[in-house]
């Protein structure tokens, strides 16, 4: 079978950030049932910003570094989205247009709460390996801005981001394995009815995840024969927020390996937390939290010591509704240079937001919502936070929109 793999990973983290310690202690939150989440930071759009621009400037940097050869290499863009911004025009016809893909590239858009992301990707690895031309390409780009429910424990975590994935016959960051395990099934555990709402049952969430981790790992173990505690050097979960996380990777070592709590600890550092590091910094950001996990424990692995078989990944992904994944791939000796490329260290440059700041982006983000007909917002209208963040730094943003077209400007 050909190998198909990530090549090369974009990521854009927005150019704004909020202390989450700081949100839950003005919303009131219990700082012992806050501490679960383990979460530090929480990126945050500013009201120029959306879905489609967020995805553009994730793939750009990637985009800039190929020949026009290499761009038009790329015959499939998928998007992966559950903050959609209409029902019929994809966004990906947006993202193509500002990325100067060529009109021979198919494009099209794909939702499955935070599965979507899996699927695009999954999507993209099937249309490689049956290509007929060698050299052919897919991007996938997640891309996800929450609409925060102040004052609940949700609003924390729920962040924004996207993640842009080069899919092709030369992995230079995880090399996918072809044998993968799914659960899925019907369940009310999260929805978002209209724009502005996100509602759900939280606990039947928790439980539909770990009934799926269950089931999608006994599949994947049926046609690999993996052992949960053996077969990974590495793990990476969707992760809504930390805690969930290692909440399915103890339930998982519990029923598979029966081993005690300090045992199951020590694995979940070693295996687990790594992938944690991107995720604690961003939150919540849906289609593409495994995505952003999966940068960080490859990050972990790419560091170890050369030598020695290349280290194996798990990765394990989870969207409401409900659809799962296992699957796994494998981390090749040029992990680390790709992973260099990926603006990841942008996410250290974030400015910080006062409450204050906050409140005030919660209100303007709404007037380029789904379903909005018309929109002129003057970047001089977001402020300081505008010049301070955005102004000159030649990204992508919202200028206008009329007659439910959007347009956009290079800042």
């Amino acid at each position: 079978m050909r190998r198909v793999g990530i090549e090369s990973v974009g990521i854009y983290a927005g150019r704004a950030v909020l202390d989450v310690g700081m949100l839950a202690a003005a919303r009131g939150l219990d700082s012992a049932r806050f501490q679960n989440l383990l979460m530090r930071r929480k990126s945050v759009a500013l009201p120029v910003e959306d879905p489609v621009s967020f995805a553009v400037n994730a793939a750009k940097p990637m985009i800039d570094r190929m020949s026009p050869a290499e761009r038009g290499r790329i015959r499939h863009l998928v998007v992966a989205t559950e903050s959609g911004i209409d029902f019929g025009k994809a966004m990906s016809s947006y993202v193509q247009r500002h990325l100067g893909l060529g009109r021979a590239c198919r494009s099209f858009e794909v939702k499955h709460a935070c599965f979507g992301g899996t699927a695009a990707l999954q999507i993209a690895a099937a249309c490689i390996r049956a290509a007929a031309r060698p050299d052919e390409r897919a991007l996938v780009i997640t891309t996800d801005l929450a609409r925060p429910l102040p004052h609940t424990y949700a609003e924390p975590s729920q962040g924004a981001a996207a993640v842009a994935l080069l899919v092709g016959p030369e992995p230079r960051l995880l090399d996918l394995e072809p044998l993968t395990g799914s659960c899925s099934y019907e369940v009310m555990d999260s929805c978002r009815p209209a724009a502005d709402i996100e509602t759900g049952d939280p606990d039947l969430s928790l439980l539909s995840y770990l009934d799926c981790i269950r089931g999608a790992f006994a599949d994947y173990q049926q046609a690999t024969g993996a052992d949960f505690a053996a077969h990974f050097d590495g793990l990476a979960f969707h992760t809504p927020f930390g805690g969930m996380a290692k909440g399915a990777h103890r339930t998982m070592m519990r029923e598979q390996k029966r081993l005690p709590p300090a045992a199951i600890e020590a694995d979940f550092e070693r295996r687990l937390r790594p992938s944690l590091t991107y995720c604690a910094e961003v939150g919540n950001i849906y289609s593409g939290s495994v995505m952003l996990a999966m940068c960080g424990a490859v990050e972990a692995l790419a560091a170890r010591p050369p030598g020695g078989p290349p280290p194996r990944l798990g990765l394990f992904s989870y969207g409401s509704g409900c659809c799962s994944e296992f699957y796994s791939g494998l981390v090749p000796p040029g992990a680390a240079a790709a992973l260099a490329e990926s603006g990841l260290d942008a996410i250290a440059r974030r400015r910080p937001l006062t409450m204050p700041d906050y409140e005030r982006l919660l209100d303007l983000n709404r007037r380029a919502m789904f379903g909005v007909a018309e929109m002129d917002l003057p970047p001089e209208e977001a402020g300081p936070l505008y010049r301070e963040t955005l102004a000159g730094s030649g990204l992508l943003v919202l200028r206008r929109i009329s007659q439910y077209h959007r347009e956009y400007d290079w800042a």
